[in-house]
């Protein structure tokens, strides 16, 4: 009954297999294999569009050498109060994207509120060398709450940022998870609706460690390159990255990691909804769960091998939680069975 994260899931058996099989022999480094070129083309496929593709370790890599490539002196990126950039990466977007700042918006279910983006972004208009100056937006999808935007309030937000003459990126490390979630494509999710730069997360559904950086305008990306190799992101045995994610893509693996984990989370959100000593705090969409238990039930479930995280209630809803209750948060992955889940809901 692992519900912690799913960064405690370890990898599907076709992408370990895939990785044991590109271990033999020899390709060259830094990229530049023939394994590393066709897996740039299937994000072109993916896409629907040319699109530049650059391979790092892990989603803060990602986000932070994202921010790096469009950062300027001054500069200033507008994302969530609770987005991970903001809350978990301990400091690393400002640090490598040249000493620029967050700037906090709030909103409801984890999503910044369009008017309130407006509003913070709209303050730097009159130039001031004291203030900064407006850098990037950065969303989230699916969110740290786990709901997911919209393709509408996808296109908002990118209105905003066009209007605003800013980059809008999209921190996807549960993107596959997302994608299920609206039943859309990742074209659709992206630049058709205004994102200029993708944070590809694949470690979370079933690889090792695969993390792209994605440029929906190649040129763009300019810059790149040398941001990735002065970070220490610029792996010698690229292959296996890509290894990874050409098990990942094949036949269509990735979706189907993905729906199965958020099915888990729909069969979670359906027994708790039914039960006696638990309720759901608000509503999801993607892979993670949020309950309030009785604190004894908590306990009981932990008692009995459950593994989850406390969470803290949002700001908007500081009261949700009764003193004899507790907020968790249940995350499901492609590892989930339904046998887990079940077991869980049983114990409560």
């Amino acid at each position: 009954m692992f519900f912690a994260s799913d960064n405690w899931a370890g990898a599907h058996p076709a992408i370990t297999e895939h990785l044991a099989k590109e271990a033999a022999g020899y390709a060259s480094a830094y990229g530049t294999s023939d394994l590393d070129k066709r897996i740039e083309a299937e994000f072109n496929t993916i896409f629907e569009r040319e699109v530049a593709v650059f391979f790092v370790a892990t989603g803060t890599a990602a986000n932070s050498l994202a921010l790096a490539s469009v950062s300027r002196a001054g500069g200033v990126t507008f994302c969530h109060s609770d987005a991970h950039v903001n809350a978990d990466e301990g400091g690393a977007p400002e640090y490598l994207a040249n000493a620029s700042r967050l700037y906090p918006v709030e909103g409801p279910d984890g999503k910044m509120d369009v008017g309130a983006l407006h509003t913070a972004v709209s303050r730097f208009d009159v130039p001031s060398v004291h203030q900064g100056r407006p850098m990037a937006i950065t969303m989230t999808q699916a969110t740290e709450a786990g709901t997911v935007y919209s393709l509408d309030e996808i296109s908002a937000i990118s209105a905003i940022a066009r209007a605003k003459s800013l980059p809008l990126h999209m921190d996807g490390a549960r993107f596959a998870n997302a994608l299920v979630a609206l039943d859309t494509t990742p074209a659709e999710m992206t630049w058709k609706r205004g994102v200029d730069i993708l944070s590809f997360g694949a470690t979370k559904n079933g690889c090792w460690c695969a993390e792209a950086i994605v440029f929906f305008k190649p040129e763009m990306a300019e810059e790149m390159p040398y941001i990735r190799k002065r970070s220490a992101q610029l792996f010698s045995k690229t292959r296996f990255i890509s290894a990874q994610l050409d098990a990942y893509f094949k036949d269509g693996l990735w979706m189907d990691m993905a729906r199965h984990a958020n099915t888990m989370s729909d069969r979670l959100r359906t027994g708790l909804e039914g039960s006696n000593k638990a309720r759901l705090a608000w509503n999801t969409s993607g892979n993670e769960v949020f309950a309030i238990l009785e604190k004894q039930a908590a306990k009981a479930a932990q008692d009995k091998g459950a593994k989850f995280y406390d969470w803290l209630p949002p700001r908007e809803h500081p009261d949700m939680v009764g003193k004899d209750e507790t907020l968790i948060r249940l995350v499901t992955s492609f590892a989930t069975t339904e046998e887990d889940v079940d077991r869980f809901l049983d114990i409560l």
